[in-house]
């Protein structure tokens, strides 16, 4: 009796039953404290972001996320992962999304946008053993990126807000209602058995987040008011990409590299 009893004991908050809840209760309080934190009123708002103390504190959150999960990851799979490796990697998700921008151009009437888009699938998955070899770009195809807000932008939807997302980061309140059909376009999202769904979806999250170490440095050391830079930056790459009529870079995959804030959209 003295027996079962120690083991009991010992094994008590042990198990993942009791570990998934304090993590949970643990992110609650960093999203409280970080929510907290960006409770105080702006003196000038920007008209574009009217809900911007809830914004800098949601990007704190997001901040901390990133520093304690995200980015340590990240970092491991650039140390670990061989170039070609990585680079075969983004290009197989580059490939999947063009599926999804080439019916979002279909869905805007952009005729060229899409022709050029659909070859590029083409070429990419059956020359490219499957997307990894990026043979489109090679022959100078051009990438048309888009996604549902962007062709509800297209058909007269405004943006509304600028609005940060948990962990997903920036966004507006128009591309926010459109990410339940962007997740549903995501031909990932079709693929059994569920844990190697899950694994690509894992894949994918790491891939985008080690192809903006770069970019994240540069703007650590180069920005004064990083949330005022980002959430600029994020505005005038959608204002871009809603008109691509030369198209947004036959390399353009997970990054918006070169893109400086000029004027807000429309």
């Amino acid at each position: 009796m003295k027996n079962f009893k120690k083991t009991t004991l010992a094994g008590e908050g042990s198990g993942p039953q009791q570990v998934l809840p304090r993590a949970l209760g643990g992110l609650a309080l960093l999203l409280a404290g970080a929510l907290l934190s960006g409770c105080a009123t702006v003196a000038n708002p920007d008209p574009r972001d009217p809900l911007e103390s809830y914004n800098r504190g949601m990007t704190n959150f997001n901040e901390q996320v990133d520093a304690m999960v995200l980015k340590p990851v990240a970092i491991a799979y650039q140390d670990i992962a061989p170039a070609p490796v990585r680079t075969g990697v983004s290009n197989f998700f580059a490939n999947i999304g063009d599926v999804w921008s080439f019916v979002n151009n279909v869905l805007q009437l952009r005729a060229e946008a899409a022709a050029s888009t659909f070859m590029r699938v083409n070429v990419n998955t059956f020359m490219g053993i499957g997307g990894v070899l990026d043979i489109a770009s090679e022959l100078g195809i051009d990438r048309y990126k888009q996604d549902f807000g962007l062709t509800l932008g297209r058909w007269g939807v405004g943006t509304g807000p600028y609005l940060v997302l948990p962990v997903l980061g920036p966004s507006t309140v128009r591309d926010t209602f459109a990410l339940p059909v962007d997740m549903k376009g995501n031909v990932v999202s079709y693929v059994d058995p569920v844990s190697a769904r899950n694994t690509l979806y894992a894949l994918r999250v790491v891939d985008t987040r080690a192809n903006l170490l770069r970019a994240g440095s540069v703007l650590d050391s180069a920005a004064l008011d990083k949330y005022s830079f980002t959430r600029d930056v994020f505005l005038q790459v959608r204002s871009q990409a809603g008109e691509p009529q030369n198209g947004n870079g036959a390399d353009d995959k997970n990054t918006n590299d070169g893109v400086l804030p000029q004027e807000p959209p429309r």
